[in-house]
């Protein structure tokens, strides 16, 4: 999801003018917004333009309304309205929504927070976890400890310094900026004081300690019979959340153990487990637990699986069920460090990317898992279709696919044939036209075909490209074409009439749906061609001579 929903939207000028004006939504948007890290609503600009209509003209009194019927409507809301004229001539108003210091809400006791582009009511035990993760002064900048600025580590903050300039998403005038400035501008220190940020980040070992939630990771190794075999933990506060994750990825030797797969003449290595995955999954950990609750983060590997166990439930607004597509950072300054320093994306591409690697390389996607105290990411160390590694590789060089497309195709490489509502829920999308984005332009290359309509449409990897690409897929008939598979049933009901409908898809072959088994046999009974008799599990069916 981009950023454009999660921190800017767009509405009529309707909205705020004449009868039409729909004050208690823009009151819901605001609050929302202020809910979350701030945003911006564009007054003016119809949903899908880029620019006001060309002349459109601001009435001059109603910056200071909008002031007005927002603080009427709200509780804890600063809005900055201000008119702003494109390039057309046309006029609309730019209104920003500053990030609120206390929990907004409605004045009759509502409350919204900004969840991608959407602004969702927040309702039961979420008020608390809202209320709870919108304190007044956010830890990252609480500068409790009193500790002075001057008692950074000196190897810590040169080490600092120097990557942020090295960087290529800092901004010239960024770089030029002297230590200290750096340290105000990356919210690291306030006034004279380090904050729990710079503590976290540049502080000394004692120092870190003190932080009482300063992250502890423990990883430990399970064998066939779920014994502990191994134990690592990173618990002596001597290494800042940077270096915590290159400490773990070189300090577990597990992380580095490759399969060797045939390649024609040679053969190729593929990591047990993707170093892009780990880095991602403790990135994920250490970004986005909640520093005002205490617990270590686990990594629990076993022969088959490794588990990732964060404290804290997911940042409020995030499920398992959005997570591909929303986008919600709950230590804000910690992520824009870690954006800055390459570490991450800001854009909440990480479980995107994990998905991506995972499916290319034959893998199933990964299992998250929440409770009201924990977190768990587990992904699988076994190739269960070494064969799509290849594919997607020689697809993505032939095509440029986008991350999307490469995540649909390694679904359906892995899974033969899948329904558009299959495959939508994988995708965790809301509903099957949201597909478009992620097949249109496979269907169109042909890389993928479809077969049947609406929800009931199955998508499979083309047969042909298979072929081309040397794609050594096992045989199935979850694709098999509707005629051929009304003549399989005729010809199964020949041989074995008087059939459930139970047995005939058992003997033809189990993988395909039965639904499809259901609609071919229905077809054959309007021909004339299958007469049954029975009800629902009695029916019997037999092919008429």
């Amino acid at each position: 999801m981009s950023q454009k929903g999660q921190l800017l939207d767009q509405k009529s000028l309707r909205s705020v003018i004449g009868k039409s004006a729909d004050w208690n939504e823009l009151v819901k948007d605001c609050i929302a917004f202020a809910n979350a890290t701030g945003g911006r609503l564009l007054l003016g600009i119809e949903d899908g333009q880029d620019a006001p209509p060309a002349g459109q003209q601001i009435p001059t009194d109603l910056t200071d309304t909008i002031r007005r019927k927002i603080a009427e409507r709200s509780v804890n809301v600063a809005v900055l309205p201000d008119v702003v004229t494109a390039a057309n001539g046309g006029q609309y108003i730019n209104l920003a929504v500053p990030r609120a210091i206390a929990v907004a809400s409605t004045t009759d006791g509502r409350y919204f927070l900004r969840v991608a582009d959407q602004s969702k009511p927040v309702t039961g035990d979420d008020v608390l976890r809202l209320a709870a993760e919108r304190a007044a002064l956010p830890w990252e900048t609480q500068t409790t400890l009193q500790v002075p600025r001057s008692a950074t580590d000196p190897d810590k903050l040169g080490k600092l310094m120097n990557a942020l300039r090295a960087s290529d998403r800092v901004k010239p005038s960024v770089k030029e900026k002297s230590d200290d400035e750096l340290l105000d501008h990356y919210q690291l220190a306030q006034g004279g004081y380090l904050a729990q940020l710079g503590i976290l980040c540049l502080g000394q070992q004692h120092q870190r300690a003190q932080l009482t939630t300063a992250p502890v990771i423990q990883f430990i190794k399970y064998d066939e019979r779920g014994q502990k075999v191994n134990k690592l933990v990173w618990d002596d506060h001597t290494l800042n959340p940077m270096e915590l994750i290159e400490a773990v990825w070189l300090g577990v030797p597990d992380f580095r153990e490759h399969y060797e797969l045939p390649d024609g003449l040679y053969r190729q290595n593929v990591p047990a487990f993707d170093e892009v995955v780990v880095r991602e999954l403790l990135v994920n950990a250490l970004v986005h637990r909640p520093y005002t609750q205490r617990g270590d983060i686990f990594l629990n590997l076993h022969p088959d699986r490794l588990e990732v166990v964060n404290p804290g439930p997911l940042p409020l607004g995030v499920t398992p069920q959005n997570v591909l597509h929303t986008t919600v950072r709950r230590n804000e300054h910690l992520a824009r460090l870690f954006h800055d320093l390459k570490l991450m994306e800001r854009e909440g591409s990480g479980f995107d990317k994990i998905f991506e690697v995972l499916l290319s390389q034959g893998r199933p996607a990964p299992d998250l898992i929440e409770t009201h105290d924990r977190v768990q990411v587990t992904v699988r160390r076994r190739i269960l279709k070494p064969e799509v590694i290849d594919f997607i590789a020689k697809a993505d060089q032939t095509y440029q696919l986008t991350q999307r497309e490469r995540i649909a195709l390694g679904l359906l490489a892995q899974h033969d044939a899948m329904t558009a509502r299959e495959l939508a829920n994988v995708l965790e999308l809301p509903s099957v036209e949201a597909l478009q984005p992620w097949i249109k332009r496979l269907l169109e290359w042909d890389l993928i075909q479809s077969a049947g309509r609406t929800q009931a449409t199955r998508y499979f990897v083309d047969p042909g490209l298979l072929r081309h690409l040397d794609f050594a897929g096992e045989t199935t008939l979850k694709r098999i074409e509707p005629h051929r598979l009304a003549a399989l049933i005729l010809e199964d009901l020949k041989r074995y009439p008087e059939s459930a409908i139970g047995d005939i898809r058992q003997r033809i072959g189990s993988e395909i749906h039965p639904k499809q088994v259901k609609r071919a046999l229905d077809g054959l009974i309007e021909k004339g061609e299958v007469r049954f008799a029975g009800d629902k599990r009695w029916r019997r069916y037999w092919a008429v001579s």
